[in-house]
C-alpha cells in the first residue's frame, strides 16, 4: 500500500524521486587501534526506495588517494585483509599503512543523489629509536642547533632532551639546574637550540622520543664540546703564514738570480757577425798575371 503522504504529494501535484534519499552517517567518525589490530569502519544510511551502491574510497597520510570497496568487490591490494558489510568496512589486520582517511560513498540506483561520510583511522606504531645531530664541538657565543629526528612512530612522536643524564626542561628560565644556559626545546620538533652557547652547555646529549604507544625509545648519547673563541691565537697564525709566504718569495727570487732555477734558452746556434777586412793592396803591390802581345 502507498504511504499516505506520498498520495498527498501526488494528488498536490507534487513529484517524488522513485529512487529515494540517503542519510549517511558514522558511529566510528574516529578508529585508533594498535598495528596489527582488526578495525571496524560504520557507514550507515537510511533508504526510502531500493539498495544503493556503496564504495569506500582512503587517502593515505600523504594526500594519494585508493579503492578500497568498489564494483560490489574488495580490491585487490585488500584481498583476504579487509571484509565488506552493508553498514561497515572491517579490517581482520591492520598495517602501520592503513592511517588515515577512509570515505563511504552512497548512491542511489538510478545515480541521482549521492552522499558521503569520512571516518579517520589511526594505526597506532610505537616510535623506533632515535637519531640525535649534535654538532662535537662549537664556539662560545654562537647560536647552536641540536636537532632529534624519528620517522617510524605512528602517530608522529614529541621529544625531549637529557644532558648527561639529567632531563632538560623546554626553556632553561627558571630552571635551577640549568640556569647557565639559554635554550628552547621544541617537542614537536625535536630542536634544542642554544642562543648563545656558553661554557655551561657543555656535556653528553641524548633525546627521547615518545607517542604514547609503546614505551619511550632514547638515541645513543653524544658530546657537545664549546669552545673559546681565541682572538689572539688567530692573529699570530696569520702573521706566521704571511712571513712563510714571504720567506718563500724571497728564496724563489734569490734562487733564479744565481741561476739555480735555469733559465730558458733557445735550441737555434748563435750566429756572430764580423765585418770583413779592409783592402790594403796598392797598385805597387799589382802583378801582372798575364801576358798581352801587341
Amino acid at each position: 500500500m502507498a504511504s499516505p503522504w506520498l498520495v498527498l504529494l501526488v494528488l498536490l501535484g507534487g513529484q517524488v524521486s522513485l529512487s529515494g534519499s540517503y542519510e549517511v552517517t558514522t558511529s566510528t567518525p574516529k578508529v585508533s587501534v594498535r598495528a596489527g589490530a582488526a578495525a571496524d569502519l560504520f557507514c550507515r544510511y537510511s533508504a526510502d526506495f531500493g539498495e544503493p551502491r556503496v564504495e569506500w574510497k582512503f587517502k593515505d597520510l600523504e594526500g594519494s588517494f585508493r579503492l578500497v570497496y568498489y564494483n560490489n568487490q574488495i580490491t585487490d591490494t585488500y584481498q583476504g585483509r579487509v571484509d565488506f558489510s552493508a553498514r561497515a568496512l572491517h579490517f581482520v589486520k591492520t598495517l602501520a599503512t592503513d592511517s588515515g582517511e577512509y570515505s563511504c560513498e552512497v548512491t542511489t540506483p538510478d545515480g541521482s543523489q549521492t552522499d558521503t561520510v569520512k571516518v579517520e583511522l589511526v594505526v597506532q606504531v610505537p616510535p623506533g629509536l632515535p637519531m640525535a645531530i649534535v654538532p662535537s664541538s662549537v664556539v662560545k657565543g654562537s647560536m647552536v642547533q641540536l636537532q632529534c629526528t624519528e620517522t617510524t612512530g605512528y602517530p608522529p612522536p614529541n621529544f625531549r632532551w637529557y644532558r648527561d643524564g639529567v632531563l632538560m626542561p623546554e626553556k632553561s628560565a627558571g630552571s635551577a639546574s640549568f640556569r647557565n644556559s639559554s635554550y628552547t626545546i621544541q617537542p614537536g620538533t625535536g630542536e634544542l637550540t642554544f642562543d648563545p652557547v656558553n661554557q655551561a652547555d657543555n656535556g653528553e646529549y641524548m633525546c627521547e622520543a615518545n607517542n604514547g604507544v609503546g614505551p619511550p625509545t632514547k638515541s645513543s648519547p653524544l658530546r657537545l664540546q664549546v669552545y673559546e673563541t681565541n682572538v689572539g691565537g688567530i692573529v699570530a697564525g696569520v702573521i706566521v703564514a704571511l712571513i712563510i709566504l714571504a720567506f718563500i718569495g724571497v728564496a724563489i727570487w734569490f734562487a733564479y738570480r744565481k741561476g739555480y732555477l735555469g733559465r730558458k734558452t733557445s735550441d737555434k746556434p748563435k750566429v756572430i757577425y764580423s765585418q770583413p777586412p779592409a783592402d790594403t793592396t796598392d797598385d805597387g803591390d799589382f802583378r801582372q798575371k798575364s801576358s798581352f802581345v801587341v
